[in-house]
């Protein structure tokens, strides 16, 4: 497969280009993301969807734009893709065919059930694991849904009802437009039933970044993003409702004004019809869902407990043998159970600590744990939960220090002080165990409130080190029978 590939995406909202960067066989990362604002059937919903020669000449120089800027990135493969805007258009053949001609480029137009199937498809890969869901994507010119059952997109649904669809056809008609709409949900198949629902699209991100705002959430990437859907109806009321001038008080950006209140209406009366509990916000989606269809080949999913970001943070930045870390913080994790009482999930932390916590190194020795975790909270963004990530990042920012629990800046992701204070606490222990890079595997035993530790390389600097580690409870600690 080539190592970077560009995703050409026709919208009906605009033209957008993905680059990814494979590292290792499922590790990757996104290497480049740029959108121009560009609405290829302006006019043409109401003109028996004809495009125009004047937005057919444009899209090909915004295309031709893409294709040099995947060439000076090094792009061996490039897909270039078109949805509702073009599946739709009476002359869209005119507009392939000049592609073709003009770029060398064939363009395919994706089916309304395609596109919600990849949509479906780069969300559920790329979000935590998800058994049961139904995914929503708002576009410009249709709204697709695909049904979701273990962790599989097994049915798939295209509705006619993108934001700039309805705002041409219906201007500023509220009580037609909310009829349209009503009659249009009434096809969706009466089996597309889950209480959790995955939102895909520009207008659902930006209403997701804006629940985040008024929150005071503490992370700002949408990807991942998760709220109970009762709880913020009257905000999306308040959205839908309020005046143009208004919007930007609310923490939607400018480039949504013109859009947003329709996607708001669209995505309120799809989740109450569907009886939505939980929204899942996903900045995966067709782009995402072509890459990987193209990197699995035959296969339909990543190996299994397979993280691509954490993968591809490895393969680009990590230098050092961490395999020796990984197994002493479990084997101290299970050894103290008795006197940390923390639950085993934490496992699933440690691991992802002891396997990254030196990333920081690649930029400076010095404070190399807050260059770590700034690595972990922007680069580990794939298949994995907020919360999951602010622990990750948490426990290797304190480096072993004494925690103050309320001054912790992601505390409302994080779970309660004396968890965070073990983790932390072994994470650090086990990092001075290895202070000489010997990269040695340690036994460990606990009783009579002493910690026995048992490893070839012993000397004072080990010791130093480990003085220096708060410990969340009194104990002793003897290596190789010598106190410390």
């Amino acid at each position: 497969m080539a190592k970077r590939t560009a995703i050409i995406d026709l919208g009906s909202n605009g033209v957008r280009m993905a680059v990814f960067e494979k590292t290792s066989r499922y590790g990757f990362y996104i290497l480049n993301e740029q959108k121009v604002k560009f609405r290829l059937a302006q006019g043409a919903y109401e003109n028996n969807n004809i495009l125009s020669e004047k937005q057919i000449k444009k899209a090909i120089e915004i295309i031709k734009y893409f294709k040099i800027q995947a060439k000076y990135l090094s792009c061996n493969k490039i897909f270039c893709v078109g949805t509702s805007a073009l599946r739709d258009a009476s002359n869209k053949d005119i507009f392939i065919n000049a592609l073709k001609k003009e770029l060398k480029i064939n363009i395919k137009t994706l089916s309304g059930e395609n596109e919600a199937y990849l949509s479906g498809f780069g969300a559920i890969n790329l979000l935590p694991k998800i058994e049961d869901a139904i995914c929503l994507d708002i576009g410009g010119g249709s709204a697709e849904l695909c049904l979701i059952q273990n962790s599989k997109v097994i049915q798939t649904f295209s509705l006619d009802l993108g934001t700039v669809r309805l705002k041409d056809l219906f201007k500023d008609k509220i009580n037609k437009l909310e009829k349209f709409i009503d009659y249009s949900l009434e096809n969706i198949p009466s089996n597309f039933k889950s209480t959790n629902l995955i939102t895909i699209g520009g207008s659902l991100r930006a209403i997701s970044s804006a629940i985040m705002e008024k929150n005071d959430y503490p992370l700002s990437q949408v990807h991942s993003f998760s709220y109970e859907f009762n709880k913020e109806i009257d905000f999306i009321e308040k959205i839908i409702n309020c005046k143009n001038a208004e919007l930007n008080s609310l923490g939607i950006k400018k480039e949504r004004h013109d859009t947003i209140k329709v996607g708001a209406l669209v995505f309120l009366k799809i989740a109450q019809k569907l009886k939505i509990q939980n929204i899942i916000t996903s900045g995966a989606g067709v782009r995402e869902g072509i890459y990987l269809k193209d990197l699995f080949g035959r296969h339909q999913n990543f190996p299994i407990n397979f993280n691509p970001s954490l993968k591809s943070l490895e393969d680009r930045f990590l230098k050092i043998k961490t395999n020796s870390l990984i197994k002493n913080t479990k084997n101290l994790f299970m050894c103290l159970k008795d006197i940390h009482y923390v639950d085993d999930k934490y496992l699933f932390h440690l691991n992802y600590a002891s396997r990254i916590s030196e990333l920081g190194l690649l930029l400076s020795f010095y404070s190399k744990h807050k260059h770590s975790s700034y690595f972990i909270l922007n680069g580990l963004n794939f298949c994995i939960k907020h919360e999951d990530k602010a622990i990750i990042s948490t426990i290797i920012e304190q480096h072993g220090k004494k925690i103050n629990y309320e001054n912790l800046k992601l505390k409302k992701l994080l779970p309660d002080e004396n968890t965070i204070s073990w983790l932390n606490f072994i994470l650090a222990f086990c990092r001075a165990l290895n202070k000489a890079c010997e990269n040695e595997i340690c036994n460990f035993t606990y009783k009579n409130k002493t910690l026995y530790i048992e490893k070839n390389t012993n000397n004072f600097i080990i010791h130093e080190a480990i003085k220096k580690i708060n410990k969340p409870k009194s104990f002793n600690i003897y290596i190789n029978n010598e106190e410390i």
